[in-house]
């Protein structure tokens, strides 16, 4: 498997479960304002992972 050496924001999180995927390359979002006013402005679904792990 090839690790995206660039982090995406999830590397801000405190949760282990983000920080497991904070390198990888879906630009994810943690549940938060910021993630529904993105989804509004560029008129895009919300895409819910509820975890795997």
């Amino acid at each position: 498997m090839t690790t995206n050496h660039n982090p995406n924001r999830l590397i801000a999180e405190k949760s282990p479960y983000l920080l497991q995927h904070a390198h990888n390359p879906v630009n994810w979002y943690a549940w938060s304002e910021e993630a529904f006013d993105t989804a509004r402005r560029e008129n895009k679904p919300i895409f819910l992972s509820v975890g795997y792990s």
